[in-house]
């Protein structure tokens, strides 16, 4: 009997999650939900900073071949020989005095103000800053995709927090249920107790039973608490008083139809792996020769009026013959490039997967739903059959407690097979990389 009581106990602390909702004051779709946690969660909004910043960064790559203007200006006093006769030669006021050794040796200090305008424009860097313009972009595209994958996923996890919810509710709508059938039988078993018509036994049985019954009415309430908090969460808010109003049972559709390739992770893996091609490719235009043409402007004055100016243009070559930190940096990023390869492929063969996991749990869930319906209704027939008998005499108190067990498992059954078909419909859409719930 004890075995019976405990199973019993099992199946109503597992009715699924519940706890009294809080009061409502919204009705909310999935949909809205959904939507609510894309623009609100805190974990979405760092996500789309991370975009910002990639697209920023990728936009740096692509100016990398504009050319750069630079404007210096300083103050200068100095007596250094070298430096004080170059500012008197830039200030446009050498004489024959200034050559005589003794001044040249020991010069007055003087004071200077200048500055100067550069402009200075690569011309040939061995591909290194086109492949870093298309390595910016490649990876910026790799964290919009990534994002798009980060909201399916969170819209995975609503799906699974609302119905959750709603789960948890029924669950406990079927715990009072069954401390409501407890109670009743306590009720009518504790009278014939006192008639003297039942053993003893028989209602501290009973009053075990419903003890139970109300242990899972409190684990259930807490349950739902627990659901409601995780959706609250996933919205962007402290609490969740809201009325759940799509149903867990969706209308009949079509199962989402296999699209390769569209999946946001599927995507990110393969921008990345670009990324890295054109990261070989930069590291070894360093061993390539690099050309830069540069024009300056530069003015010298040592009163406002007097002064002088000067311009440059200058074509520069520069070509690091050997250099074998540069060329231990090429062998690293064709090791970067294998590796975004190989992740690659390993996130295709991962894709495949999730997309036969979910399809088929889609239908073993649909066939349990069928075969938890029977057993529900049956089960219901079963429970009232066996009260009415045992109300009359006919039965001894074990079979209600067991028809009372056979129920709760199957509205247990019923609830979780419900439940898992909408969630692996989405989990499906998710690894198809379709939207979930068709919200786009």
């Amino acid at each position: 009997m004890s075995k019976r009581l405990n199973y019993l106990s099992l199946m109503l602390a597992t009715a699924l999650p519940a706890q009294v909702a809080p009061v409502a004051t919204e009705a909310l779709t999935l949909e809205a939900a959904i939507r609510r946690a894309w623009s609100q969660q805190s974990g979405l909004q760092a996500g789309e900073a991370m975009v910002d910043r990639a697209k920023a960064e990728a936009e740096a790559m692509r100016d990398l071949n504009l050319p750069t203007l630079s404007l210096s200006a300083g103050l200068m006093r100095t007596d250094q020989p070298m430096m004080a006769f170059g500012m008197k030669l830039n200030q446009a006021r050498i004489t024959q005095m200034d050559f005589n050794p003794a001044s040249l040796n020991k010069p007055v200090a003087i004071t200077g103000v200048g500055g100067g305008l550069t402009l200075s424009q690569p011309l040939y860097t061995g591909g290194r800053l086109t492949a870093a313009r298309k390595a910016g972009g490649a990876m910026a595209e790799a964290e919009a995709a990534s994002q798009s994958y980060r909201r399916q996923q969170v819209a995975l996890a609503v799906v699974q927090a609302y119905f959750g919810a709603q789960v948890a509710e029924q669950g406990q709508v079927y715990a009072e249920d069954s401390l409501r059938q407890a109670r009743e039988v306590e009720h009518f078993v504790q009278a014939r107790v006192d008639q003297g018509l039942l053993l003893k036994a028989e209602g501290l049985r009973i009053r075990a039973y419903r003890a139970q019954a109300e242990a899972g009415l409190v684990e259930a309430r807490q349950r739902v608490a627990s659901a409601r908090s995780g959706l609250a969460l996933l919205l962007g808010q402290e609490t969740a008083p809201v009325t759940l109003i799509t149903s867990l049972v969706a209308e009949t559709r079509p199962s989402p139809a296999d699209l390769p390739g569209t999946r946001g992770d599927l995507r990110a893996a393969k921008f990345q792996w670009q990324a890295a091609q054109q990261g070989v490719k930069a590291s070894q235009g360093s061993l390539l020769p690099e050309v830069g043409l540069n024009l300056g402007l530069g003015t010298m004055h040592n009163t406002w009026s007097n002064g002088g100016n000067w311009s440059e243009v200058s074509l520069g070559f520069k070509w690091n013959i050997f250099s074998s930190p540069d060329r231990r940096r090429v062998s690293s990023a064709k090791a970067m490039e294998r590796a975004a390869s190989y992740n690659l492929r390993w996130q295709e063969q991962v894709a495949g997967r999730e997309v036969a996991e979910a399809r088929l749990t889609m239908e073993s869930a649909a066939a349990r739903i069928k075969m938890a319906q029977e057993a529900v209704e049956a089960s219901e027939s079963v429970r009232a059959l066996r009260q009415a008998r045992h109300r009359e005499g006919l039965l001894p108190l074990t079979e209600v407690l067991d028809a009372e067990a056979g129920l709760s498992g199957a509205r247990t059954l019923l609830l979780n097979s419900e439940y898992e078909l909408r969630v692996s419909r989405a989990q499906l859409s998710l690894a198809l990389g379709q939207p979930i719930e068709g919200v786009q």
